[in-house]
């Protein structure tokens, strides 16, 4: 009997298959100083202490994408870890805040299956929940990757696509418990701009640009325990190149972003996204953002709702 596991293929996945990912991990304060290394990110609440207890937090939370790294790190070895690409996000909450000294956990619902025409691979649909220790809900999305099959021949059900929502509704946003803005220093949070000051429509170019390198994008995806092939191995792709992780590029447009969107504290949800292009060491990342819509949640604090692209 072997001993390894070389993860699943397609025809391995079945609807409504729950499946609960190994290893938990404690989040520490060396990983938001690793993650403020990879990425030019410069958010006050995610920064400072003082600032973050200013803001009615206890201190200061890991960067909400760190978090969504470390969840999603959990689920590759079940999910992508013979994956040809991850394909797309939707539906994605952040439930609560990740603070350093957090244990995650990670599990996931098979909720879609598709085999594509060349009966090579599929794509396989999941919708993934991270806890913390006390078994709390930090965040869930939903996910679709392109899996290989073992066999091509082998026979797989009837084609399931779940209906996805293309937007996360206001209502269902989720607001840190003790969040309060009522006194948020602009100066120290870097801009002056307001969430009146955003109009629907309008497009911001956040000027700086990055040159993704090799070493730089491997300790990254290690850094998440994120253990797909096609990120480390040049044999994994025909053309001998590895794929860079898709959420390092997401994190990097986030971190770009600060120039322009300095005040959009938090990333409260995850509406949809494609990875429309691969991404490989050498490319140089640049991010502009579009306000799709606003939404004044509260008094004290109201969000300013972006979509990045790079």
């Amino acid at each position: 009997m072997s001993k390894t596991f070389s993860g699943n293929f397609f025809e391995d996945y079945r609807i409504g298959q729950t499946i609960a990912h190994a290893v938990p991990r404690t989040v520490t304060e060396g990983d938001r100083a690793l993650y403020t290394a990879l990425y030019p990110t410069r958010f006050a609440l995610y920064s400072s202490d003082e600032f973050a207890r200013a803001s009615g937090l206890p201190r200061s939370p890991i960067e909400d994408l760190a978090a969504f790294h470390v969840v999603f790190g959990k689920t590759v070895p079940n999910v992508s870890l013979n994956a040809v690409a991850n394909l797309g996000y939707a539906e994605g909450r952040f439930l609560a805040p990740v603070y350093p000294g957090d244990t995650i956990t990670s599990t996931s619902e098979v909720i879609g299956l598709k085999e594509n025409s060349n009966r090579q691979s599929g794509v396989v649909y999941v919708r993934s929940t991270g806890r913390n220790q006390h078994g709390a809900p930090v965040l869930t999305y939903a996910r679709w990757v392109m899996v290989r099959k073992r066999d091509p021949e082998a026979a797989v059900g009837e084609a399931v696509v779940p209906k996805l929502a293309p937007a996360v509704a206001a209502a269902d946003l989720v607001l840190p418990e003790g969040l309060d803005f009522t006194g948020y220093d602009f100066g120290l949070a870097g801009e002056a701009h307001r969430w009146g000051d955003y109009a629907v429509g309008e497009k911001i170019d956040h000027v700086d640009r990055v040159t993704i390198e090799e070493a730089e994008h491997m300790l990254a995806t290690r850094l998440w325990q994120n253990t797909s092939k096609v990120h480390f191995d040049a044999t994994a792709r025909p053309d001998g190149r590895r794929l860079i992780y898709g959420g390092h590029v997401i994190s990097m447009a986030r971190a770009l972003s600060f120039n322009g969107l300095a005040n959009a504290a938090a990333v409260m949800a995850i509406n949809a996204g494609a990875h429309a292009n691969p991404c490989f060491a050498g490319d140089t990342i640049s991010a502009w953002s579009e306000v799709l819509d606003k939404a004044d949640t509260i008094s004290a604090w109201s969000e300013v709702l972006d979509k990045a692209e790079t």
